[in-house]
């Protein structure tokens, strides 16, 4: 079954903003939250598209990409709410994106993680432009990534180092406390640790507690042939490190390739206008063309008309993962003489009249039209 459109799970339109947005949420939420509607599946399942739509339009990165490419855009490894919720992704909807706007509704404390305080990193995603030759080809670039690694001195804990962090006292290490509600049981952050577990009570000098320093790198970025604008590829690990133990998060590089002043491409496919001489499509010749592979040879029959398209196959953008390769397509622009000499003008009038005698035979594009046109107006005066 397709997938539901996230705006229409909220019943938002696209141009909704944030507060709209989160007003639609609060409200079906609270209709369909589990708590409400206990042992009915059908309400289950109708909080989960609603905790998965917001996930992604509250996520102003995601959204835009759900607004350009659907469902795919928010699909694939690490790609978040697109590939559809299990039971852990429930459960990290309740304790995570419902929680946090219950938090505000009943006045509770910051989002909170996972229990023992340990937090995946944070997904990058940064754009390469790069051109359609290397497109084609595939090509190594270099990238610079604005991030963040683990602190040496403490090892990522945040505490000076010789001093460990202790356990927080308030929720007992789990990171979490349960807050009573009327008929809701809501987990909420810790307010003492915020959801870490730990309590550092003398912060890294380093770090100053963070547990992470600023540190640009630079990354060599292998692009495959035949990638296409949209695509993207996954760097893992090479995100945001994790806090309290937790792993890193994954780095995506979306590809944009630049327009080609020569060619236009449609999927594995390159198409191409090529102007040709007057003489050459009436009389027939051999013209070079373009590809990405160097210069061809193509034969052009006498009594060319202007709009033909010569496929080339196989001369075209290469397929992913060895799939096949597309082909070029050329399109015939005839050329029309300018700048004649006074013996050119001459010869060609002296052509116009050779040919007026037999116009309808030698010219069977503008016979077949003006067919037509008598055919049109023989309607009307019939």
């Amino acid at each position: 079954m397709a997938k539901a459109d996230y705006y229409e799970t909220l019943g938002v339109a696209r141009d909704a903003d944030e507060a709209e947005l989160k007003k639609a949420y609060r409200r079906l939420a609270m209709k369909y939250h589990p708590d409400r509607n206990p042992g009915d599946k059908a309400a289950e399942e109708r909080f989960k598209e609603i905790a998965e739509a917001w996930e992604v339009l509250s996520n102003p990165e995601k959204r835009a990409l759900y607004d350009r490419f659907g469902h795919a855009g928010v699909n694939g490894p690490g790609g978040g709410a697109g590939g559809g919720f299990g039971q852990g992704d429930f459960a990290e909807a309740f304790g995570d994106i419902f929680g946090n706007v219950f938090s505000e509704v009943f006045g509770g404390g910051r989002r909170g993680g996972r229990s023992g305080g340990s937090y995946r990193g944070a997904d990058l995603r940064t754009v390469v432009e790069i051109d359609l030759e290397e497109a084609a080809r595939g090509t190594t670039v270099e990238i610079e990534v604005p991030g963040h690694e683990t602190c040496t001195a403490c090892g990522g804990n945040g505490a000076e180092p010789g001093t460990q962090p202790i356990t927080c006292s308030t929720c007992a290490g789990q990171g979490q406390v349960r807050v009573q509600q009327g008929f809701f049981s809501l987990q909420q952050a810790c307010p003492r640790c915020r959801g870490r577990g730990t309590v550092v009570e003398s912060p890294c000098k380093a770090c100053s507690g963070a547990g992470r320093i600023r540190q640009d790198k630079t990354l060599s970025v292998k692009i495959p042939p035949g990638v296409d604008t949209g695509d993207r590829i996954r760097l893992g690990s090479e995100g945001e490190p994790g806090q309290g133990g937790g792993p890193a998060g994954d780095l995506y590089v979306q590809i944009q390739v630049r327009d080609h002043a020569i060619f236009h491409r449609e999927g594995k496919d390159l198409l191409c206008e090529m102007p040709v001489s007057f003489t050459t499509v009436a009389l027939g010749g051999e013209i070079e063309v373009p590809t990405l592979d160097g210069q061809v040879n193509l034969k052009v029959p006498a009594g060319t008309q202007t709009g033909k398209v010569f496929r080339l196959r196989g001369k075209g953008m290469p397929g992913l993962r060895g799939a096949e390769t597309g082909d070029l397509l050329c399109r015939v622009q005839v050329e029309t003489p300018v700048n004649l000499t006074a013996e050119q003008r001459e010869l060609l009038e002296r052509f116009a009249t050779l040919i007026g005698a037999g116009e309808r035979r030698h010219s069977p594009t503008t016979s077949g039209w003006l067919d037509g046109v008598k055919g049109f107006f023989d309607r009307f005066t019939s």
